[in-house]
């Protein structure tokens, strides 16, 4: 075996958990929020009680993953706000805002862990009191007309700003413009969060596409949580007429910030025409946009797919929609289906981030990941989910490196070229757990496992398998980065159990133009099923010379970058 290192991360990943119901608690807690932002119509559905997981909260709102400051604190376990189902929203009071902020949060928090099937690790340092939680400062100061992540801190800054005198819609010109009451802004921030706990070297902008994806994945969590509203979805389904092209609440974001910002109907919507296409010039807002317009084109080609028949049966088989109303019930039938298909999405999406390379992503990457956990949990697939994502894709201009065709059997990921064998102390059996798969026993068993990852990827007969190479004075040893349980269910309740790894490496080379240093980072993300087998291994050479030159020339180009996402990452412009 070679002489490998661990992360730091590894250990902390163990001080997440998760609160634990005790005897007569209820599994979820309501509570109110803006569906949009305080602006939007009452008829479209402007407000909805969601159902936070339950658990008990000290004042600020305190739970186990999130810590709301500020200058007011409330107190969501007071019998008065319990019995009302929480705060009726009002933009004007401050602890609605610590309220919203909160179970937005919490319930984006649980949609990723529901996908994953295990708690999701913040990427910073615990705090004092051995535990890690995200900070979320509805009243940030100094943030103004933004809002951003900012991982030196492990909180997520929302600001407040006056609106101009030509503001457009409902907002009062000089009147105070809340980025907390933006469900968009809030759930867009939280998933910079997520996503740098999941891929921390995801925040390395080490080519167009990582910043861009980055931007993009938030913006699609974001949109796509329109879905989750029957209410909102219903009446912009009957508005639209069955045109999502122009259900705007739905498939624009921000829509009030934007009216106090740029003038714009919404900050970033999703391009329908076809026009906006993948170009690595792109800016990083505008490149998320291009990865957020393709999955909605094909969430549209599987909509239609799913609706057609029943569009046939209210119209006669004509499948023209007469004036007026749509048919009776008609909706109803057309928003369920609306939200199940978001459902799947949000899923493979989600899901599809274990299935990335470590390091210096690149979208058509993650086209490439999104087929194969697809592909692994449900075989067969009758309405064309990735039929759909490959063709919206390829539409776009994104085309994956290093693929012969564009079908599923080229685009998912391949098992090792070679046999590698099994690694019998990550065989499940072996594994220990504090109750549940999703929550390791403790640190110290988080360690056990990486350690048994690190020997293994670093024999001399593998270590190219796993884009490794050998230590020397450029290359440090690799270092085992996380280690985590995946626990999948599918739609016809198939349940998968791996193991994902990430084992990084840094190369230290110079520009030859510039002469200065470059760090090159390669490695893997080695998926491991229950018995302890490879069976992928989704690797990044860190000796692959084209691929640093590509790193050099973007990095030569990008002057102003330091070449990290800034402390201000995620800002919304």
């Amino acid at each position: 075996m070679g002489v490998y290192s661990i992360g730091g991360r590894v250990r902390a990943a163990a001080s997440v958990r998760a609160y634990e119901r005790k005897p007569g608690d209820p599994v979820h807690r309501p509570l109110k929020v803006y569906t949009l932002d305080p602006t939007a119509p009452a008829s479209d559905g402007q407000v909805a009680t969601v159902l936070v997981p339950y658990e008990r909260l000290s004042p600020g709102p305190v739970g186990a993953f999130f810590r709301v400051a500020g200058d007011e604190h409330v107190d969501l376990d007071d019998p008065r706000i319990l019995i009302k189902g929480g705060l009726d929203p009002e933009p004007a009071d401050r602890r609605f805002h610590q309220q919203m902020v909160y179970a937005i949060a919490a319930n984006t928090y649980q949609l990723f862990r529901s996908a994953l099937g295990r708690l999701i690790a913040w990427s910073f340092e615990p705090g004092k009191d051995g535990t890690t939680r995200l900070v979320l400062r509805p009243h940030a100061q100094g943030v103004g007309a933004n809002a951003g992540y900012d991982k030196s801190k492990g909180e997520v800054r929302l600001g407040c700003f006056e609106a101009p005198p030509n503001v457009k819609g409902r907002t009062l010109p000089g009147g105070q413009v809340f980025t907390c009451l933006s469900h968009d802004i809030v759930v867009h921030e939280i998933t910079h969060a997520l996503i740098d706990g999941l891929r921390s070297s995801f925040a390395i902008a080490s080519g167009p596409d990582v910043c861009g994806f980055h931007e993009g994945f938030s913006d699609l969590i974001a949109a796509m949580q329109h879905f989750c509203y029957p209410e909102v979805l219903k009446a912009q389904i009957e508005q639209s007429r069955n045109d999502l092209a122009k259900a705007t609440l739905l498939t624009g974001i921000a829509q009030q910030f934007a009216d106090a910002t740029t003038g714009e109907s919404s900050l970033r919507a999703i391009d329908f025409s076809g026009e906006l296409r993948y170009s690595e010039s792109l800016e990083e807002h505008q490149m998320g946009r291009v990865l957020v317009s393709a999955i909605f084109d094909a969430y549209q080609t599987v909509y239609k797919r799913r609706t057609d028949r029943y569009v046939r049966l209210a119209t006669n088989s004509t499948g023209v929609l007469p004036v007026g109303y749509l048919p009776a019930g008609l909706s109803d039938v057309l928003a369920e289906e609306a939200k199940t298909i978001a459902g799947r999405f949000l899923e493979i999406s989600i899901r599809a981030l274990d299935y990335c390379p470590p390091v210096d992503l690149e979208l058509g990457e993650f086209l490439r990941a999104m087929i194969t956990v697809d592909r692994d949990l449900v075989p067969s697939d009758p309405f064309g989910y990735r039929e759909a994502l490959i063709d919206s894709f390829a539409n776009r201009g994104i085309y994956p490196r290093g693929v012969e065709q564009l079908s599923e059997d080229s685009l998912a990921w391949r098992s090792p070229l070679r046999e590698v064998g099994v690694v019998p102390e990550l065989s499940f059996s072996k594994l220990s757990f504090d109750g549940d798969p999703s929550s390791p026993a403790n640190a110290n068993e988080l360690e056990r496992q990486a350690r048994a990852m690190g020997a293994f990827v670093t024999r001399p007969e593998l270590r190219d398998e796993f884009g490794l190479a050998c230590p020397s004075d450029e290359i440090t040893a690799p270092r085992v980065r996380s280690i985590r349980t995946a626990r999948r269910a599918g739609p016809n309740r198939e349940v998968l159990f791996d193991l994902v790894a990430e084992i990084t490496q840094r190369r230290t080379v110079r520009d030859p133009k510039t002469g200065d240093r470059v760090d090159f980072l390669g490695g893997s993300t080695v998926i491991v099923g229950p018995k302890g087998e490879v069976r992928y291994v989704i690797s990044k050479n860190v000796m692959k010379e084209d691929r640093l030159r590509r790193q050099i020339k973007y990095q030569r180009n990008s002057p102003s970058r330091d070449h990290q996402l800034s402390a201000a990452a995620g800002r919304l412009l």
